[in-house]
C-alpha cells in the first residue's frame, strides 16, 4: 500500500507539472507573436528553457575568466573575477572589491551581459510590447524583425528599445539591434548592432558561444568592431542556494 501511495503521488505530481506546462504554453501563444514563438522554437523552445534553473558561462578576459551565474527564475546573479565580485541578491545590486576598487555601477553591470547572452529567450519576459520592425538588409540578405519595447516600470531601463532579426527560413536569431539608456536618457541616432552567428547546443538549447558588436558608418553596418566569446557554458535544472547570490554569503 505504501508503494502504491508513493506511485500515486508521483503520478499526481507529474500531472500537475504537465498541466502547468500546458497552461504556460497557452499563455505564451496568446501573448507572444507567432514570429517570436518560431524564433524561440528554433532555439530549443520556451518550455525547455523554463525547465532550466541555473545558467552559467565564462567570458575570457586578459589574464582571467569572468564567471557569470544566473538563477533564471528569480534573476538573482553573481559575476566573479579575481579583483571583484558583483551581483544581485533579489532585492539590490552589490559589489565586493577583492584586489582593486570596482568603479562600475553594479545596478546596470551585474546582468548586462546576461541579457545579451540569454537571447532570444529573455525577449519572452513579461511586460514586453511587440511590433513589426523594418527588415535588416545585410550583404544582400533580408532579415525580418520584431521591435521590442517595455511597459512603464518594467526593469531598470524601461525606455530601452531592442530589435530582434532572424533568418526567414530557419527562424534562427541573427541580429540584435538596441538603443539602451543604461540609466541615462535615450540618445538619438541609429541603434547599436550585435551579430549572432555562433551557437552551440547545450541540453537541447541553442545558445551563443560568441557574439560580435558591429561598426557603423552613416548608420550602416560595415563590419565587426569587437567580439565576445563565451566558454564553460552550463544549463542546470538545479538551483544554487540563495546565499550564493549575496555579498554576505561570499564574505562569510
Amino acid at each position: 500500500m505504501k508503494n502504491l501511495a508513493i506511485g500515486a503521488l508521483l503520478v499526481l505530481g507529474q500531472f500537475a507539472c504537465n498541466s502547468e506546462a500546458k497552461k504556460q504554453a497557452q499563455e505564451d501563444a496568446a501573448r507572444l507573436p507567432k514570429e517570436v514563438l518560431e524564433v524561440m522554437n528554433a532555439h530549443g523552445g520556451l518550455e525547455n528553457w523554463r525547465e532550466i534553473q541555473t545558467l552559467q558561462f565564462s567570458i575570457p578576459k586578459e589574464g582571467f575568466d569572468e564567471v557569470h551565474t544566473i538563477d533564471l527564475h528569480s534573476r538573482m546573479d553573481r559575476v566573479e573575477a579575481p579583483a571583484y565580485d558583483i551581483g544581485f541578491d533579489g532585492s539590490s545590486a552589490w559589489s565586493l572589491n577583492k584586489e582593486e576598487e570596482y568603479e562600475g555601477d553594479p545596478s546596470f553591470r551585474h546582468d548586462l551581459m546576461f541579457y545579451f547572452y540569454a537571447m532570444p529567450f529573455v525577449l519572452a519576459d513579461e511586460g514586453i510590447n511587440y511590433d513589426v520592425a523594418e527588415p535588416l538588409v545585410y550583404e544582400g540578405k533580408s532579415y525580418p524583425g520584431v521591435k521590442i519595447t517595455y511597459g512603464a516600470g518594467v526593469g531598470e531601463a524601461p525606455d530601452d528599445i531592442y530589435l530582434l532579426h532572424y533568418d526567414s527560413e530557419t527562424y534562427q536569431m541573427a541580429w540584435l539591434g538596441y538603443k539602451a539608456t543604461f540609466g541615462k536618457e535615450l540618445k538619438d541616432g541609429p541603434p547599436s548592432w550585435i551579430k549572432y552567428d555562433e551557437w552551440a547546443d547545450v541540453n537541447g538549447i541553442s545558445i551563443p558561444t560568441s557574439i560580435a558588436w558591429q561598426k557603423l558608418e552613416n548608420g550602416e553596418i560595415v563590419g565587426e568592431r569587437n567580439r565576445v566569446n563565451f566558454t564553460d557554458i552550463s544549463l542546470s535544472k538545479e538551483n544554487k542556494d540563495a546565499s550564493f547570490y549575496t555579498k554576505e554569503g561570499i564574505v562569510d
